[in-house]
């Protein structure tokens, strides 16, 4: 079995944020990213960044604040475009806050 030719194997988390849709658009994911920055988790490693093309791969972890509320997810699937809502949820799981 090959895999497939245009599959992405990796995304920019601004991309990633707009598709699953945390922001409406992705000039305000790209600027929620540089102001506030996200943390990433992956491979067990956590980084800070505020690069908007940081990547993200399946099985990461970002947590980003999103108004009052610091949201943490797990990252499922990159998503091949920016779909309905319902699509838009089967590319990450919440996850609990630890604190």
């Amino acid at each position: 079995m090959t895999p497939d030719v245009g599959a992405e194997t990796s995304v920019r988390v601004d991309v990633w944020l707009w598709r699953a849709r945390f922001f409406r658009t992705r000039a305000l994911s790209t600027a929620h990213v540089r102001k506030a920055g996200l943390r990433l988790s992956h491979a067990g490693q956590t980084r800070r960044t505020s690069k908007p093309g940081a990547t993200l791969t399946v099985g990461d972890i970002v947590t980003f604040g999103k108004g009052a509320d610091i949201l943490t997810v797990e990252v499922l699937d990159l998503g091949a475009r920016r779909g309905p809502a319902e699509e838009a949820r089967t590319l990450y799981r919440p996850l609990e806050s630890l604190t």
